[in-house]
Order: C-alpha cells, then structure tokens, then sequence
C-alpha cells in the first residue's frame, strides 16, 4: 500500500481535525448564527394612522430597509395609550428581530396606573431611542383664550367644565395637565383618544376645548389652532413667540421620547444590526424633515441608554403620579 503524499496528508489531517471541533461545538451555538434579516421587518406603530408619529416611522422604515437590504412594513396597531402595540409584540412575535415596535413613556408609566399584562424591564429589549414629543397646550384659532393665563383663570371660574384631550390614560399629556391643573388650583374634564389625528379632529369639531399632547405642528401652522404654550425647556425654534410653561410660571417641563423596542432575549448581533441600520436611517433627509415639520428633537440614545433610561425613569414616573394621588387601579 503507497503512503500518501504529504500536500494530501496534511489535508486530510486538517479536515479530520475540523470535524473534531465541530463535534464539540454546541448544534444550537451554529444555529444561533443565521443571516440577518432573512426576511420583512414588520415595525409596529401603537397610533393611528394619519398621525405625525406614522408619517415619520413610515419615512425610517423606508430608510432603514435600504440599510438592512429587507423591506419594513409598519402596522398600525394603536390602543392602551399607545401600549398595545408593543405589549402584544412582546407576548407573540419571536425574538428574531424581524418584529420590533415603537415605545414611547406610557410603555413604562402605565403599569403604575392600572394591571398590565407586561413587565416594561423585563419583556422588552430596547434597541435604539430616535427623537421625542414636543408637548404642547393647544386650541382652536377662534377661542376665547388668547394666552394660557387665560386658560386657567376661566377653568377656576367653572372646574372640570373645559375638556381637553390626549392620547390615552396616562400619557405624558394626560399626566402632565394634570400636574398643571394641582398646581394651578384648577381642574379639566379629561377625554382620551387614540392619536393625534383624532384629538386634532374632535378639538377642531368642537368635541373638546383643547389638547395637551404633540401632534399639533401641521395645524398651528394651518392657522387652526393656537399655540398658547410649550412643555419644553426652551422656546421652539419654529415657534419663538410661543412661551414655555416654565417661562410662566410653571416648573413644568415635560419630555416624551420615542424609541424602537423589540421582545426579550433578542440576539445581541441582531440588536446590534438593527441599532446601526435605525441610527443611519435617521440621518435620511425625508425622516429629518418630518421631525422637524413638527417641532420635535432628535433624542438619540444607544441600546444600552435607551434601556437605563426606561429603568431610571419607572421611580421618577411613580414619585409624579404620588404627587397627583394617582394610584394602581
């Protein structure tokens, strides 16, 4: 029988040895591995459709689909102040990547309002934070009150008749006219809606009197509401004759954030891939531009923020409602 040469002995040593190590690697650390996305991303928006909020993540996701070579698809799933969406996800989709939600502050404040079926630090795992609500107090071009002052003073003069509206029980609308009206003496009748296309509907149909949310930029410049004042720290920059809360009185600022989350236990590589195509995404000029048209900052966090944000925040939210007497139904 002839040896082999050595070129062929060698070979033959290297692929035997080969097999070796992959008997010993685990069959599921392989298979951990896969090629993503393999397939269409659906990104869950917990609002309307016809909202500022659809408009912009329908421009990301185009965006973010040239980046990650996969379409994304946003559905509409709006509800529980905007926590439906976001919660189903969390109980039924895969943690693949391939469904992934948008979360904005009642994702963790309304466990602290009523049961929920999720644990917003344990269900959820937080891939990137793009920008946030400006909030502001809003009303028909042809109401009485021409500034916020006015507002107030008429509310004292007859409490809980003036209504206004916002996106759900306990959003950050909701909580933060509620903090005005303690702190001013005065008391709304609180009506909540879907999304911002139905507040801007029932505000200019004569339903409410006024909004306390975001989502009012297209009809303020429409010359059908007023603008009496902002929850910023500063004055916009579209906007610089419209005064904050804090400007008048009221230390009252309020921030509400909006980021992309998906299931527990997702893949690290897979949180990774999203982050950075959602981050290049945000720089695409149709995505800038409606989150400009309405009023709103770019509020970038990285997974790791993003998630420390949503733990230190939960105590902050908590300590406001204390403040409010608002407790767990």
């Amino acid at each position: 029988m002839t040896t082999p040469r050595l070129p062929q002995r060698r070979r033959l040593l290297a692929a035997g040895a080969a097999l070796c190590l992959a008997a010993t690697v685990p069959t599921g650390a392989l298979a951990d591995t896969p090629a993503f996305p393999s397939k269409p991303i659906t990104l869950i928006l917990p609002f309307p459709a016809g909202g500022p909020t659809d408009a912009q993540m329908r421009a990301l996701a185009i965006a973010a689909g040239k980046e990650l070579g996969q379409s994304v698809v946003v559905m509409n799933q709006p509800g529980a102040g905007g926590t439906l969406g976001p919660a189903t996800m969390s109980r039924t989709a895969a943690p693949d990547g391939h469904t992934i939600a948008i979360a904005a502050n009642t994702l963790y404040r309304l466990p602290l309002l009523q049961k929920v079926n999720y644990d917003p630090l344990k269900d959820f795992t937080y891939i990137i934070n793009l920008t946030g609500y400006t909030m502001g107090i809003a009303v028909r071009a042809d109401a009485p009150w021409k500034t916020l002052d006015d507002l107030i003073k008429d509310a004292r003069s007859r409490p809980g008749q003036i209504s206004y509206g916002s996106t759900g029980v306990g959003s950050s609308g909701h909580i933060a006219m509620e903090r005005l009206a303690r702190a001013t003496g005065t008391s709304f009748n609180y009506i909540p809606y879907k999304g911002g296309a139905e507040e801007a509907a029932a505000l200019l149909g004569g339903h409410i009197d006024f909004i306390s949310n975001a989502g009012w930029g297209a009809q303020v410049d429409a010359g059908k509401e007023r603008l009496l004042a902002v929850y910023s720290d500063k004055r916009l920059k579209r906007r610089p004759d419209v005064p904050t809360l804090k400007e008048l009185g009221h230390d009252l600022v309020i921030t509400s954030p909006i980021g992309v989350v998906g299931p527990a236990n997702m893949p690290p590589a897979v949180v990774a891939r999203l982050h950075d195509a959602l981050r290049k995404a945000m720089q695409d000029p149709t995505y800038q531009r409606l989150v400009e048209q309405w009023d709103q900052e770019h509020q970038y966090m990285s997974s790791e923020q993003y998630r420390g944000y949503a733990a230190e925040q939960m105590p902050k939210e908590k300590a406001f409602l204390d403040q409010l007497g608002l407790k767990l139904q």
